[in-house]
């Protein structure tokens, strides 16, 4: 099952007078993500591959203490932080929390709520979030769920490189 949806909160915001003719000028970026944990908290692994027209960039990044959930989310920031200028990005992830917080206003009602969740509750991960909210206001932002483990051939590299940072540390 693929999820599609378009969020860029940055042109939510009262005075933005970016237009769908300006979106549409900007280069367009397919950018796979994910991220593993050894243990939840444990030691993780993010990684990333940013395709534009026939060029492929792989990243890759580790963190000694952290968790999955933080590893999804990173691997999408350092994703979108390597592009050099603004982008049309389609962004797959196998990641329901960071998809869903975008496609099912999650983040919005976070904000508005003081960055409390449902339970009145501090949200996990709001540094992160704020990170990525400030990424959709320079990239126009495609979220798209993909199916982990399964037969994306994108997904499963970025798993790869994701574990692989985990395993170059041991």
């Amino acid at each position: 099952m693929i999820i599609i949806v378009t969020l860029s909160l940055g042109s939510a915001n009262k005075g933005d007078s970016r237009t769908k003719e300006d979106a549409d000028l900007k280069p367009l970026v397919t950018l796979y993500t994910d991220g593993a944990c050894s243990g939840n908290p444990g030691p993780g692994g993010w990684g990333a591959i940013l395709l534009y027209g026939h060029d492929e960039k792989e990243l890759s990044g580790f963190e000694a203490d952290t968790t999955n959930q933080r590893m999804e989310m990173l691997a999408a920031i350092r994703g979108l932080q390597a592009l050099k200028k603004p982008c049309r990005v389609k962004l797959y992830s196998d990641s329901a929390y960071l998809i869903n917080a975008f496609t099912q206003g999650w983040i919005a009602n976070w904000q508005r709520n003081g960055w409390l969740n449902a339970k009145k509750e501090p949200v996990r991960n709001a540094d992160l979030w704020r990170q990525l909210i400030d990424l959709t206001r320079l990239h126009d932002v495609e979220w798209i769920k993909v199916k982990g483990h399964s037969d994306d051939e994108l997904n499963n590299r970025c798993d790869a490189l994701a574990r692989g940072a985990i395993e170059a540390q041991r």
